[in-house]
């Protein structure tokens, strides 16, 4: 069963533009309890996947990924935007309602072998999962699922995700 999260996650309109409303997760990162919950269920949910990497997209994926593979016992992989990592990566670029950006994955974070899962806090438009799922597949390793913490239904990231056939999982909707 899913934890009851919504009442962790405040929303503050107008923000960071007249029109938004803001999913603020601070407050779910806050309350002790319910971020392990949280963690507890994704556990549970991944615990007997196979999955060898949890890849986060930067920056509040980073908080629920690298959680997540501790309590597997798994490598954590991130994504990053460009210029943040060191040696040879593998670029994806996407875009945004305003305009281009771009994620970043070490060339060698990710082989063959291995079975991913990607994490982000938000499913929004879907385009940085998207690029996400583009850079695990140029690694070619394989992609069990993506998971979202917030889930917009309003926004067209799960038609996105959908018309790709791309699996995915959201602990709550708004």
């Amino acid at each position: 069963m899913k934890p009851v999260i919504t009442q962790h996650i405040r929303a503050i309109h107008d923000y960071p533009k007249a029109g938004i409303v803001f999913r603020d997760i601070t407050p779910l990162l806050a309350d002790g309890p319910a971020f392990q919950q949280t963690i507890d269920h994704l556990v549970e949910r991944y615990r007997e996947a196979g999955i060898t990497k949890v890849v986060g997209i930067e920056a509040r994926g980073f908080i629920f990924a690298t959680a997540l593979a501790y309590a597997l016992g798994i490598g954590f992989v991130p994504l990053r935007k460009p210029g943040k990592l060191p040696g040879k990566t593998l670029q994806q670029k996407y875009q945004l309602e305003y305009g281009d950006d771009a994620l970043e994955l070490h060339a060698d974070a990710l082989t063959a072998t291995d079975k991913v899962l990607i994490i982000d806090d938000l499913l929004a438009t879907g385009g940085t999962v998207l690029a996400g799922v583009a850079l695990v597949e140029q690694a070619a390793a394989q992609l069990h699922e993506c998971a979202f913490i917030i889930t917009l239904n309003d926004l067209p990231g799960v038609q996105r995700l959908n018309d790709a056939a791309i699996p995915y999982y959201t602990l709550c909707e708004f």
